[in-house]
């Protein structure tokens, strides 16, 4: 269920209260939602998903992106929730929209394009929508 990006970051498709104990059997220390509320009626709460990380001391964020886009707050936003003493677990509906974000913080951060997309590709998710925005962050950093 939890795609291995990199070693420090899983995504995954919608999680249910029942996957935060799998997460912290894997170590993880923090979950990321990236799924607005109201959604879908068959998606769990994320206020059902918090109750349970936290149970499980582990950290919840919640950074919700809407199939308009990404903003920059959005990215900024991701690139200080990767920043955590462990590994990583970020979702959705698909686990699509996660995996964008990641790939945006990452090509702020100074990642390398292609090796972001070669990561997003192994875990089975496509950047090419947003590879020009990846170029163009990677080149704007530092």
């Amino acid at each position: 269920m939890f795609r291995k990006i990199t070693d420090s970051v899983f995504a995954s498709p919608q999680i249910d209260v029942d996957a935060v104990a799998e997460a912290s059997r894997l170590g993880i220390v923090r979950i990321i939602n990236n799924r607005p509320e109201g959604e879908s009626e068959d998606q769990t709460p994320g206020e059902s998903i918090e109750a349970a990380a936290r149970a499980a001391g582990i950290d919840y964020i919640a950074i919700p992106v809407g199939h308009s886009g990404f903003s920059q707050g959005q990215v900024e936003a991701m690139d200080a929730a990767l920043d955590a003493e462990g590994p990583v677990l970020a979702y959705c509906r698909s686990g699509t929209r996660s995996t964008l974000l990641w790939a945006l913080a990452s090509a702020r951060a100074g990642d390398a394009p292609d090796v972001i997309a070669a990561r997003a590709a192994e875990a089975g998710y496509d950047v090419t929508p947003i590879r020009a925005l990846i170029d163009m962050l990677a080149a704007g950093h530092g």
